[in-house]
């Protein structure tokens, strides 16, 4: 099966949970008026596009219809989706990368939301592209969190710096930034703590994280990517607040599309934050993160 394939079927649950439901709306009406746009407004909340976000979509669409002077509702679902289309770009999600190697990609987020999976699947994604990946375990607050990382890298066949659990976090990022220049490599990734419940420790501890490895390679980390579960809707936004403040996020990738009713979040993560979403994960399999294409992605969820 196809990506694109692939891609539609992730997103069954948000095409019945929010265009199927738009569907319905606009099949059982003739006249746009304020009823109908307040039900689309709902429609989109309820499939966490997130409140501001669907206030500011429609206001677009009752502006949309004024100037294009559209009287059949039946024509309001492809304007949706053109408008849905602006919102979110066109531009591929692509890493930053370095012009000097190694690009060094730091990825936060909290614990849960398969952070340690998209490390280990972005790894295979590039290794795949004939890119040299080296892992940092800077994640020392657990045992599991090395030991997870370093399945991945068996998995993949890369490298993996580590140090034991406790150990200071930067000074696992400066080694693994010495082992990957000096291995030469492409890529180094590093993993971070996700614990939430100590945040103003784990927020310096980013920042720590960020300054030593800016010192050893000014410029670094080229990619602050932050993993967000799709699972937990608006939720994400919250996070992704956090975490912003602290660490500079750059980039997210946004996991358990296929688990997913709530991918209308893609949406509010992008209007809402700024920041483009980068990765996309569409399922369990090793090659089931890929870059984000919103183009590509409003078309697999109108199909």
């Amino acid at each position: 099966m196809g990506f694109f394939n692939r891609l539609k079927d992730s997103l069954n649950k948000t095409r019945h949970s929010f265009v199927e439901k738009i569907d319905d709306l606009v099949h059982l009406r003739k006249a746009i008026d304020e009823d109908l746009y307040e039900e689309l407004e709902e429609v989109m909340v309820q499939a966490d596009v997130g409140v501001t976000t669907a206030m500011e979509l429609v206001d677009r669409l009752r502006r949309t219809v004024r100037e294009r002077r559209v009287e059949d509702a039946a024509e309001l679902k492809p304007l949706l989706k053109e408008l849905i289309r602006e919102m979110l770009g066109s531009l591929p999600g692509r890493l930053n990368t370095s012009l000097d190697s190694p690009t060094v990609v730091m990825v936060v987020g909290v614990n849960g939301v398969g952070k340690t999976t998209t490390i280990g699947k972005l790894a295979y994604l590039y290794k795949s592209e004939g890119k040299k990946v080296i892992l940092g375990a800077a994640d020392t607050f657990r045992a599991a969190a090395i030991d997870q990382l370093e399945v991945w890298a068996d998995r993949v066949g890369i490298d993996l710096v580590k140090h034991r659990e406790g150990s200071d976090p930067a000074a696992v990022a400066f080694d693994s930034l010495q082992a990957a220049k000096a291995r030469q490599a492409d890529l180094l990734i590093i993993d971070t703590a996700g614990r939430l419940h100590t945040k103003s420790n784990l927020m310096e501890e980013l920042k720590k994280i960020g300054r030593v490895l800016d010192r050893d390679m000014p410029g670094a980390p080229h990619e602050v990517l932050l993993v967000l579960d799709a699972t937990t809707g608006q939720n994400a936004i919250n996070q992704a607040k956090l975490f912003c403040e602290a660490a500079g996020v750059t980039g997210i990738a946004l996991t358990k599309l296929d688990g997913s009713s709530k991918g209308g979040v893609i949406i509010a993560v992008r209007q809402t934050l700024g920041i483009p979403v980068k990765l996309i994960g569409i399922g369990e399999g090793i090659d089931d993160l890929k870059e984000f294409n919103p183009v590509e992605f409003v078309d697999a969820l109108f199909s």
